[in-house]
């Protein structure tokens, strides 16, 4: 928690005063003459619950006013603007979700299997900017360059097959991760681009995607997604239920290290989740360079809490005062 105003925190020290003054008073009040106890002449008289707990209207005042001098001080909480650098590279992940990505050659599928392998590279990965482009017959940005990883999970999760109209536009794309990755200042700007299949959509060629990004100094490393056995179990619904049936596996190879070729990358088969950890293996190889992070959170207002107790300090000590404790003159 933080002050607003911490200067009047420094009205805290009036309470040593206060209480001293309040003591001299008592005293001052006192009995200039004292004689014995009454209790020579009274066996029975004894101080009453009273007595010993005459001061507590003071104690609720004392409190009252040190309350509202932290009132006064406008505690906050201590969220705020906060500009950092820290080490890392810009990297657009472009993930197919065409329907072919439902084959169950990688366990659970193949979209699946590569949300969790993406996952786990992206909570290792916590100094990097990192966004998200997905991409069937057309393509969207799922989530913009970020360091918010945890704001960039939750969107991960999302992903399904069926968003966008069936197909497979790998050009288009790359083309959309190179838009968003192309304006970057971090000297290693990576694209990785996952597919199980053949680009057979879209306005814009792979091999043309791949020049763009190569004249943007972007580095793209291409991740063909499938068995290498020729075919895949694919779930069908049936009026009986999800029936299997094999597909053939149609990923364009040549296409895709052609594409990696270009830019400077690598091409990758990704038959297992430990094909898809090569790559991030050769990403951790790659420089670094430093980028600027401003991170936001709300600010919110802390003193209500205490000025409704503050208020009932002193309603309590008004009446204790001038009820129970209420003084004849």
């Amino acid at each position: 928690m933080i002050f607003a105003n911490p200067a009047y925190l420094y009205l805290l020290l009036l309470l040593v005063p206060l209480t001293g003054w309040y003591i001299w008073k008592m005293r001052k009040n006192q009995a200039s003459m004292q004689v014995s106890s009454a209790r020579a002449f009274v066996p029975s008289a004894t101080n009453t619950w009273k007595v010993y707990l005459r001061h507590v209207p003071h104690v609720l005042r004392m409190a009252a006013v040190a309350f509202l001098i932290v009132v006064l001080a406008r505690p906050q909480s201590t969220d705020n603007w906060q500009n950092s650098t820290t080490e890392g590279i810009d990297i657009m992940l472009a993930m197919d979700i065409s329907s072919s990505m439902l084959a169950e050659d990688l366990k659970p599928n193949r979209l699946e299997a590569a949300k969790n392998v993406a996952a786990a590279f992206i909570n290792g990965r916590p100094n990097d900017n990192i966004g998200l482009v997905v991409f069937s017959a057309e393509s969207f940005t799922q989530c913009p360059l970020t360091t918010d990883h945890a704001v960039l999970a939750n969107l991960f999760k999302d992903i399904h097959s069926g968003m966008i109209d069936d197909g497979t536009a790998i050009g288009l794309g790359l083309a959309n991760a190179v838009s968003r990755i192309k304006d970057s200042q971090a000297i290693s700007k990576v694209i990785i681009l996952l597919t199980d299949g053949s680009n057979n959509r879209g306005e814009i060629a792979p091999v043309t995607a791949a020049e763009i990004a190569r004249t943007f100094g972007i580095r793209v490393y291409t991740v063909g997604v499938g068995t290498t056995k020729g075919e895949a179990p694919y779930p069908f619904r049936t009026a009986f239920g999800i029936k299997y049936q094999n597909i053939a596996v149609d990923i364009d190879e040549p296409t895709l290290k052609q594409i990696a070729s270009t830019t400077g990358g690598q091409y990758f088969r990704a038959t297992d989740s430990a094909s898809l950890k090569a790559i991030y293996t050769e990403i951790d190889q790659m420089e670094k360079t430093k980028i600027s992070v401003q991170e936001f959170s709300k600010k919110q207002e802390e003193y209500r809490d205490i000025a409704l107790l503050v208020f009932v300090l002193l309603l309590l000590e008004i009446l204790l005062r001038y009820t129970l404790f209420k003084k004849i003159p």
